[in-house]
């Protein structure tokens, strides 16, 4: 049996956990530059807060009915993400961390699995204050379903689908829409082909759904119907590639500032890429005006590739490359609103082949400079450590107007108790 283990509107309860006056109440999380709402607690949704929405579109609504609002807190989320699947991963067998909320669990061998379950999510709310459902089946989109209707349904946040009978009645009210797997392109199509429910999916031939589908569509189908396809992806797996991309809190029309920008993104690349013992051979840059405003000077994009000789996770190279590309696709006559930085064609470390010209000294020196860049920024915060061209003035920050401390991760913003 597989489980699947899903934080309730994460975000939002990660905003509880140090704010307990929120509860039952209306709280949403915008996105960055508080853009648009990307997380709402089940009173905002109630109110008709809708996902994606623009911020400035609800503050009618926030002020109306005294919605709380926060900025996004990456800090914050990603502590309590931390937290929570380090407490699932010594409850279980094994685990596939799924997404930032999500894990799926092996549940095999476990006895009495719904009161294990129960008892594991009293556990975590106990220990992190993060309320969790848990759906357990016998693939892993029956979980997803399984899931879905212990987070709606259920009281005790858990629901195991282990009955055919009950499984199946359960697939005849469930949209196809929402299943794992099923996009908007392939809900129209479902429908117009008169499928409303995951029950009639399951109907379909294996021929119509590889047909219309794919295999990975009739695979999902399969699984429905109980047969598990899709294995655990146990223990941790590699990044094929790493992004860092922002739009700016304040729009950008001279050079400088957009190298501090782009370099500090490259920076925290390079940084990601040795925190996984990689190291890569792509290195692909992005500019963007606003697209928003068509008679603001022009309405310009531009990207550059770079390919390396040797693959490296080496913070000045491709912070020195990057800058270099960005010299030659940069125009004076534009404001730049956006930029971001990828790193692909990741490979081990361990793996790397040097090429005849290399010398071996100076890489062992680089090596030994970003540890210990690292070593500074992991225990003083990131980018304490940073080179010149990142510099410190920062205009082009995010716009962060509603901030929550990072209560767990920085010294300063520790929770202070009177008494």
């Amino acid at each position: 049996m597989i489980a699947l283990a899903d934080c309730n509107n994460f975000y939002a309860s990660c905003e509880r956990v140090f704010r307990p006056n929120l509860n039952d109440k209306p709280v949403v999380v915008l996105s960055n530059n508080d853009g648009c709402v990307i997380a709402r607690s089940n009173e905002a949704k109630v109110l008709g807060i809708k996902m994606g929405e623009p911020a400035f579109k609800s503050r009618d609504i926030f002020d109306r009915n005294g919605i709380h609002v926060f900025s996004t807190n990456f800090a914050l989320y990603g502590d309590f993400s931390n937290r929570v699947m380090s407490i699932l991963s010594d409850s279980v067998p094994s685990i596939e961390i799924y997404s930032i909320d999500e894990a799926f669990m092996n549940f095999r061998g476990i006895p009495n699995q719904e009161e294990f379950a129960i008892e594991l999510r009293k556990k975590i709310l106990q220990w992190t204050g993060i309320p969790i459902s848990i759906g357990i089946a016998p693939s892993k989109t029956l979980s997803k379903v399984a899931n879905s209707i212990a987070k709606k349904k259920r009281k005790n946040g858990v629901c195991i689908l282990m009955d055919k009978h009950e499984t199946l009645e359960y697939l005849k009210l469930f949209p196809v829409s929402n299943l794992w797997g099923v996009g908007r392109k392939f809900s129209k199509m479902l429908e117009k082909n008169g499928i409303h429910n995951a029950y009639e999916l399951t109907q379909k031939s294996d021929n119509w759904l590889q047909k219309y589908m794919s295999i990975v569509g009739l695979k999902m189908v399969k699984e429905l119907r109980g047969e598990s396809c899709f294995d655990m992806v146990n223990g941790w797996s590699r990044k094929k590639s790493i992004m860092t991309s922002r739009t700016f809190g304040h729009e950008i029309d001279n050079f400088k500032g957009l190298a501090q920008a782009l370099s500090t993104y490259a920076s925290m690349c390079a940084a990601k890429l040795r925190k996984e013992k990689s190291c890569a051979k792509s290195i692909h840059i992005m500019i963007f005006t606003n697209p928003f405003k068509q008679n603001y000077r022009m309405n310009y994009k531009a990207s550059k590739t770079i390919i390396l000789d040797t693959p490296t996770n080496d913070g000045l190279e491709i912070v020195s490359r990057c800058i270099d590309a960005l010299r030659s696709i940069y125009r004076p006559d534009c404001i730049y609103k956006r930029a971001g930085v990828i790193v692909s064609d990741i490979v081990p470390q361990s793996q790397v082949q040097l090429t005849f010209f290399h010398q071996h000294a100076d890489i062992e020196k680089r090596h030994h400079l970003m540890a210990a860049v690292d070593k500074l920024n992991d225990g003083f915060g990131r980018m304490k450590v940073r080179f010149a061209i990142n510099g410190f003035e920062k205009k082009w920050h995010l716009r962060q107007e509603k901030l929550s401390p990072c209560y767990t991760t920085r010294m300063s913003d520790l929770l202070r108790i009177k008494y």
